[in-house]
């Protein structure tokens, strides 16, 4: 009979960094080296710092694509 083992590996890829201050990342703020750093993130998201390309007009339609008024 054969033993069953699992091992769990651990891998780390070299060259992790924050994208915020580029220190190496911690494993519990991953991608981030700290709460500090995870929160300035947070903080572009919601302050509207970070935008994801688009082909619409601002303003041109509602939030669904309806005309507002």
């Amino acid at each position: 009979m054969s033993d069953n083992k699992v091992v769990e590996l651990k891998i780390e890829k070299k060259g992790e960094k924050c994208p915020i201050c580029a220190k190496s990342s911690q494993e519990s703020y991953k991608p981030f080296c700290s709460k500090r750093c995870a929160d300035i993130d947070l903080g572009k998201w919601l302050g509207e710092g970070y935008r994801i390309p688009t082909d619409e007009v601002p303003g041109a339609d509602g939030p669904f694509g309806e005309d507002e008024g």
